[in-house]
């Protein structure tokens, strides 16, 4: 392991709660040829912002924590992270800082909290040769490739039909949303005319409450002046009565100012009843005043509980926008991957994209005889058969390039096995992914986490 003159920060963070997805590893080759610099190149995401002290490594598989890289560099900060140039971002490792040996070795990018924000597929640094570049290629295999290319050619068409779907759910979603944004708003006028409405009635009952208050107090000053009247008729009654024994003669004239004074005191008492209604009147309105007061705060409640609702159903479809729109951005980086995978494909047997038919050549009118399970003819035939077996029963994997040697009757069986292990089906979609793209199967799975 390289040691450097400023270590970079490492943690003893496990792999489970690394986010491998935040940082996505670019153009990696599947080996490297030693003794030359090497460039990474990768891709930052829009939620991911890098920091001074990140630093991208090179581990060995199988590594646990990230303490165990072999050699690092630190990472440039862009300039803008708002701009396109930005997330594509790059860095050099010297040929000197390398390793030496053939193991399997993958770029990590690591925080300055020493957590991993991403991970390459595996690569190898050894030399290339020339068995990496001859390809035999049989007819059942042409056939299987036909097939696949097929079948990726229906699964492309499926992908389109969806994504057409998809925007039209989209275009349906966003038209519901601006209905409701115009439901939201004209809930929000008839809101603000309420409450305006609701502030001036009541500043209106308070002023009628108050105008009722002073009547009030009015009439029970009244009604205190009446009872210190009262009072006082009652005590010149009782002086004219011990007066009545005192004056005889002027009893008449005493009893008619009798009368006089009990035909006042009735209309005190009429006038005192009269005013006790009148309280109760008031009383009985004030008590209506405080029940309608009671009726509107409640249908001001019922109108906001109506607003938070609509805004929370505005808060849900905006959310259910945001994943409709990365399903859709998914759907498209996975159609281009279609396109790229049958191209590389196609490219692969030596064939254009526009040609898909093959033929077998003819035999040889010099008599020299051809294998017929060879497409474009054996490449062995100027040497002895004795010197090597027989290629009818050799047979190579289309994916990872692994030889069988079986029956041709056994061959399809084998071959469907083992590519049965070189497959990886997600386990919330079913859907299913050649093992080299394990990166890819997992960003998969972790989106339907989102």
């Amino acid at each position: 392991m390289e040691e450097t003159v400023d270590d970079p920060p490492t943690s003893a963070v496990l792999l489970d709660h690394c986010h491998f997805s935040q940082v996505i590893f670019n153009s990696v080759e599947k080996f490297y040829i030693p003794g030359g610099d090497i460039t990474c190149y990768y891709t930052l995401t829009q939620h991911f912002i890098p920091r001074r002290k990140d630093w991208i490594g090179i581990f060995r598989v199988g590594w646990k924590t990230t303490r165990e890289y072999y050699t690092f560099m630190w990472v440039t900060l862009p300039v803008d992270l708002n701009s396109e140039s930005a997330k594509q971002q790059e860095v050099q490792f010297k040929a000197y800082y390398l390793p030496k040996d053939d193991e399997y070795y993958q770029f990590c990018y690591v925080d300055q909290d020493g957590v991993v924000r991403g991970a390459s597929i595996p690569f190898q640094f050894r030399p290339e040769n020339e068995e990496d570049i001859l390809v035999v290629t049989t007819q059942s295999e042409v056939e299987e490739i036909e097939q696949h290319n097929k079948e990726l050619c229906k699964e492309n068409r499926e992908l389109k039909d969806s994504c057409v779907s998809l925007q039209k759910q989209n275009s349906d979603m966003q038209a519901t949303l601006q209905k409701k944004q115009e439901e939201l708003e004209t809930l929000k006028s008839i809101n603000k005319k309420l409450e305006q409405t609701m502030k001036e009635q009541k500043d209106c009952w308070e002023i009628e409450l108050l105008q009722l208050k002073e009547q009030n107090q009015k009439m029970s000053s009244e009604n205190e002046k009446m009872g210190v009247r009262v009072d006082q008729l009652q005590a010149q009654l009782s002086n004219q009565g011990r007066e009545m024994e005192k004056l005889v003669q002027g009893v008449q004239d005493k009893t008619e100012q009798l009368e006089h004074l009990k035909e006042e005191n009735g209309q005190l008492f009429l006038s005192l009843t009269e005013q006790r209604e009148h309280q109760k009147k008031l009383e009985q309105t004030v008590e209506e005043m405080k029940q309608k007061e009671t009726t509107a705060a409640k249908k001001q409640q019922e109108l906001t509980d109506q607003n938070m609702d609509l805004s929370k159903r505005l808060s849900e479809n905006m959310i259910i926008h945001d994943v409709l729109q990365r399903e859709k951005e998914k759907m498209e980086k996975e159609n281009d991957y279609l396109k790229r995978e049958n191209n590389r494909l196609l490219s692969y047997m030596g064939l254009d994209c526009d040609s898909l038919s093959y033929q077998v050549p003819s035999s040889n009118q010099g008599g020299t005889r051809q294998d017929p399970g060879l497409v474009f003819g054996n490449p062995y035939s100027g040497i002895q058969e004795s010197s090597a077996p027989s290629l009818l029963s050799i047979k190579k994997c289309p994916t990872c390039k692994s030889d069988f040697a079986a029956d041709v009757f056994d061959h399809n069986l084998a071959l469907e096995q083992h590519l049965q292990t070189l497959s990886l089906n997600c386990p919330i979609c079913d859907k299913t992914f050649p093992a080299k793209e394990k990166q890819i199967f997992e960003d998969h799975v972790f989106c339907h986490t989102l």
